[in-house]
């Protein structure tokens, strides 16, 4: 059969910008599969998709127009409820028959095509009768119809509207239409020749509208399926492709940075560069059709703000593009990605350059007024301000932060640590009562570092309120010293203990208090900081200081924080057995997690690990069996030569391996294990461990009990038994 391109658009008011990308990907994305499913288009077809501010479109390669008729069998019943004693037709199997569209004047004849075939769902080996019959392949028009209804179904719209649109029909009135933004044609061409679907009110044709304001024609008319893109660029003025969009975005800015740096206005700036923020620019990208990168200033009497505050003001408000220097700090200068080009941009510049001069005059006004009170002096107002009704106020968890970071800082450097993380953890709250945090939130903790500075306070105290909110998702950086180290996990184990507490847990996809993240980040910060101090105490600490006003016990928050790190290292690449092995003995101290995880598996790669992690699963059943063993051996009660030869190598082999462990060789101490594989077998060929004698029978439970003592150190062997 002879195929076709396919070319779907849907042309729209203004989209969702945040969206976008992802909404023209599940347009394309739903649209192909659907047509795949249908036999319309090839498993192999070429999707390509396409998002601009005002349409969603989809190109697919090889599309039939008349999908191939499909043979099809299906189970209709058991042959006695199909067939009666005379292997006559039934009224049920008839009725079925008709629904299925088959000739049934004659019976006999109609049960003569079914064939008889053993149900694989029934018990017994019953059979069933089964009707072959051949489905007409879906029509393009049909099909596409189908599909363009579930593309639009699917998309993942954040919220729908609801609008009025003229009936196409004889009567006049109107009907309502629930779509994202309201839609004003559709295309769908396949090749050259118009495919008559609907959708949204609108019946497909073969023309689109171009840019607002710079399209060269109006309506932009496309004569086949594979001119969509270059038709639209060179007549509508719109590139229709994101990524391509973003990518010209990408060279304008880079462009007219390096232009600045090498003295475009007559005068050199040295190395620039436009801030790399991946969300500003898709969501710019998906606010314009055909970009162009303007160059503007602002006064450098702002320059004196924190440039955190400024960058995040043109970014949030305005999309612009701050210019950093070759030292990474702000210039003056900004890009804006307009959506026009005019002969003249003077007039765009300027007026962007006003506008973003009020929002800089606010930051610096915040920012003055916010340097004329103490962060010691807002410290009395977070008992004003309410963190959680169970919980008390920002105050009292103020307090709680403090007493956690004291005990971790006396813990991991003494008096002077815990003094200063003592102090951090006082005043790392306290910017939240300022006017620059309270009109941009994104910036607490970094405003705290800057006050901090101004108040005279420590270069590593103000680092560490800086720091303390790190690291603030997966790949962010750890705090920069130690105290914000111990004040980061003093917060977020404050934040765990508390939450767990009074029972507000995560449950499914809910996770409203961000209580996965809190746990990564204490699970980073205690392996990548290689902190001693181990998770068991750390939480029972943490837990002491709230008092009377959590319910139940640690051990909860405990399983959910190994649940966490158990998750973390199976997407790193270890395996499911290689990590419950080492975490089903729950470690104290995470940062040997990782060197554990190396030892088990070089271990798992001698050949003596299989029998050796078998042997240990038995001796498990057997002292759990046995209940409470005394890990203690009386020589004299080691009748059988295969029981003291296992004595004898155990107490050649077990002061070597735990002298590895002592000393952090965890993968010699395991493999020096591997040599008790013979004894061990022999052991288990030989020795009834259970004697009705009960000296005996306690002798050998002791003995096994000091060889699992001895390999379950590392990891639980029994657990990389297959």
């Amino acid at each position: 059969m002879t195929t076709q391109n396919l070319l779907v658009e849907l042309f729209v008011e203004e989209l969702p910008p945040k969206v976008l990308n992802k909404l023209g990907a599940a347009f394309s994305g739903v649209l192909a599969e659907q047509l795949q499913a249908q036999g319309l288009a090839a498993a192999d077809a070429v999707v390509t998709a396409f998002a601009s501010p005002r349409r969603l479109a989809a190109h697919v390669t090889g599309v039939l127009a008349q999908a191939a008729d499909k043979a099809v069998q299906q189970k209709l019943m058991p042959v006695a409820v199909g067939l009666d004693a005379s292997g006559n037709a039934t009224p049920a199997l008839l009725k079925k028959l008709q629904a299925l569209g088959a000739d049934v004047s004659n019976p006999t004849a109609a049960v003569a095509a079914l064939k008889r075939a053993p149900d694989a769902s029934a018990k017994g080996g019953a059979q069933a009768l089964f009707y072959d019959s051949v489905v007409k392949g879906a029509s393009l028009q049909v099909g596409l119809q189908r599909a363009l209804e579930e593309a639009l179904a699917k998309l993942p719209i954040p919220k729908v509207m609801q609008y009025q649109l003229e009936t196409d029909c004889e009567l006049p009135g109107w009907s309502s239409v629930n779509f994202v933004r309201p839609a004003h044609s559709l295309i769908v061409l396949h090749g050259s020749s118009v495919v008559p679907v609907k959708a949204l009110g609108l019946t497909a044709g073969n023309s689109t509208q171009g840019h607002r304001f710079e399209a060269k024609v109006s309506p932009v008319v496309l004569q086949h399926a594979d001119q969509y893109a270059q038709v639209l660029q060179h007549d509508g003025s719109v590139i229709a492709s994101f990524a391509k969009r973003r990518a010209e975005i990408v060279r304008q800015l880079q462009a007219a940075a390096a232009k600045l740096g090498n003295g475009g206005d007559e005068k050199s700036h040295g190395t620039l560069r436009p801030i790399e923020d991946d969300a500003l620019l898709d969501e710019v990208t998906a606010l314009v059709e055909r970009p162009n990168v303007l160059t503007c200033q602002f006064e450098t009497e702002f320059l004196g703000v924190p440039q955190e505050c400024l960058i995040l003001t043109m970014k949030a408000n305005q999309k612009y593009f701050p210019l950093l220097d070759a030292a990474g700090k702000l210039t003056q200068w900004f890009l804006v990605v307009s959506n026009i080009t005019p002969a003249d941009a003077s007039a765009v510049i300027g007026g962007n350059e006003r506008v973003v001069r009020p929002r800089l005059a606010d930051a610096k006004f915040f920012y003055d007024q916010d340097l004329k009170k103490t962060l010691e002096s807002r410290v009395e107002g977070l008992s004003k301000v309410v963190y959680h009704n169970k919980l008390g106020t920002q105050g009292e968890r103020m307090l709680r932060v403090c007493a956690i970071a004291k005990a971790i800082g006396q813990q991991l450097g003494g008096d002077a640590l815990a003094a200063h993380a003592e102090l951090a953890a006082r005043l790392a709250k306290t910017d939240l009562l300022t006017d620059m945090v309270g009109e941009f939130p994104e910036l607490q903790g970094i405003m705290g570092g800057y006050y901090a500075r101004h108040d005279g306070l420590s270069p590593e105290v103000a680092q560490a309120i800086e720091d303390h909110y790190k690291p603030r998702f997966a790949g962010d950086a750890l705090p920069r010293n130690s105290v914000g180290l111990v004040v980061a996990l003093a917060d977020k184990l404050e934040t765990l203990v508390g939450m767990f507490g009074i029972g507000n847990v995560p449950t499914g996809d809910k996770d409203p208090f961000a209580l996965r993240r809190h746990a990564l980040g204490v699970i980073r910060m205690l392996i990548d900081k290689d902190v001693a101090t181990g998770l068991p105490e750390l939480l029972s600490m943490s837990w002491a200081v709230f008092g009377d006003k959590l319910t139940g016990n640690v051990q909860a928050l405990s399983d959910f924080i190994y649940e966490r790190l158990s998750g973390s290292l199976r997407e790193q690449g270890f395996s499911a057995q290689e990590v419950d092995a080492v975490m089903s003995l729950h470690p104290k101290r995470l940062s040997q997690v990782g060197v554990f995880l190396a030892a088990v598996r070089a271990f798992t790669a001698l050949p003596e690990a299989p029998a050796l992690a078998a042997a240990n699963k038995r001796i498990g059943n057997i002292l759990k069996k046995a209940g409470e063993v005394d890990a203690h051996v009386n020589t004299a009660l080691l009748e059988e030569d295969a029981e003291q030869s296992l004595y004898a190598a155990m107490q050649k082999l077990l002061p070597e391996s735990e002298a590895q462990f002592v000393a952090g060789d965890y993968t010699a101490s395991l493999q020096t294990l591997a040599a008790l594989r013979t004894p061990v077998d022999a052991f288990f060929d030989d020795v009834m461990v259970n004697a009705e004698q009960m000296d005996l029978r306690l002798n050998r439970q002791g003995l096994l009990k000091s060889l699992h003592v001895a390999m379950n150190r590392v990891a639980d062997l029994s657990r990389l038994a297959s």
